[in-house]
């Protein structure tokens, strides 16, 4: 991908993948760095290959393309990139923290944080909402789960941040930011090995040790990957549909009102935006066909949600954000085994934030430059850095 194609790509993903899914159903790319991708777009071959057991998710069966982060084994031993059993095994131990009955139960706390977060902004006419708003709330959650400081995962972020848009004046950044990220993981399970108490990151401790469930290398990972998901989709999530409700004002009364119809504008969201625009990468495990084009055995491919979700072979006029579609089946969230786990607290977070901020300030208007929102430079996410808007009241 050239540095044209990746502006383009910046300044309108969806234009750039339509061309693309109009064009034919799989498409060979070079990313910025050159190496070779092969891309899917159209909806009913992104659904299938999310779920398609000949598309593996190990790095072993890479045959040279792109393979995504370059983390050491203590961070690299997590959920995507795993194939069953492992990936069975290791999610089977997370998964009951992330049940829609386990979340639900974090709502009253989730709506005291979003609560104190909006009392500090009231203060301001204008407020950034994504450093301001949906990063601290999101934060504390996963913190409040996982038995940690909000300090901790504040200086986690800059990290990850690095990895997702990685400045482009300084190459060697996101190596320093995953040798900090696994010095950081490594002393956080030897404080909580020290001091266990009564939350999801010793029960991952005491799978390991106890049990000899995970592998340190395996524990390792998915603190890392537990952290990481469990604040960055919900982050992206509430900006996300925030953006688009208020570039929709004629929605906002309806959604503060109505329960229903703030659940639908997250799932809306979900569709019309999502932060995820490309699936994790996955290796071809035999020569597959996509129409007239074939993808050769180890070959990269990455699918674009993102793409998918605006199929008009699925959904009617799927540019346009709306609430009450008869039927908008979307990729959001994924699908098949490695459907997010964290899909439940992200939906909530969301629906919790959007619905306290609306409440709060029901004449909120978007206070941006005309240029438009802060998007993050990368062609991973579709996620805001920043989200000024005005408070009036």
């Amino acid at each position: 991908m050239t540095t044209a194609a990746m502006d383009a790509l910046l300044a309108d993903p969806h234009g750039f993948y339509g061309k693309l899914r109009a064009g034919g159903p799989a498409h060979q790319l070079a990313l910025p760095d050159g190496s070779p991708v092969w891309l899917l777009t159209r909806y009913e071959d992104v659904r299938a290959a999310l779920a398609d057991p000949r598309l593996s998710l190990d790095k072993r069966n890479s045959g040279g393309g792109w393979a995504g982060f370059s983390l050491p084994p203590r961070l690299d031993a997590n959920l995507l990139n795993m194939d069953a059993p492992d990936h069975t095994r290791i999610r089977r131990l997370v998964a009951p923290a992330f049940t829609p009955r386990r979340v639900e139960a974090l709502r009253p706390r989730v709506q005291r944080t979003a609560n104190d977060l909006l009392d500090r902004l009231a203060a301001d006419t204008e407020a950034d909402l994504v450093s301001g708003y949906a990063t601290p709330l999101s934060i504390a959650t996963i913190c409040d789960m996982l038995g940690l400081p909000d300090a901790d995962v504040d200086q986690m972020r800059v990290w990850t941040n690095t990895l997702m848009s990685p400045p482009p004046d300084d190459p060697k950044a996101p190596a320093r930011s995953v040798m900090a990220i696994e010095q950081f993981l490594v002393e956080l399970i030897r404080r909580k090995r020290a001091e266990p108490t009564d939350d999801l990151l010793t029960a991952m401790i005491t799978a390991h040790d106890a049990d000899d469930h995970l592998s340190e290398e395996e524990l390792t990972s998915l603190a890392f990957l537990t952290i990481f998901a469990g604040y960055e989709n919900s982050i992206n999530l509430i900006g996300n549909c925030v953006l688009a409700l208020l570039r929709h004002p004629h929605l906002l009364d309806d959604v503060r009102d109505d329960a229903d119809l703030r659940r639908a504008a997250i799932d809306e969201t979900l569709r019309h935006e999502p932060a995820a625009q490309l699936s994790i990468r996955r290796f071809a495990l035999e020569d597959l066909a996509y129409g007239p084009v074939t993808i050769p055995k180890g070959a990269t491919v990455l699918l674009s949600l993102a793409a998918a979700n605006r199929d008009p072979s699925v959904v009617d006029d799927p540019d346009a954000f709306r609430l009450r579609r008869p039927s908008a089946p979307h990729l959001g969230l994924g699908h098949g085994p490695h459907h997010c786990l964290g899909a439940a607290l992200a939906i909530l977070e969301a629906d919790v934030a959007v619905g306290e901020l609306l409440r709060r300030h029901p004449r909120l208007t978007l206070a941006e430059p005309s240029d438009g929102p802060a998007w993050r430079r990368s062609f991973r996410s579709r996620s805001l850095s920043t989200l000024r808007v005005t408070l009036k009241g």
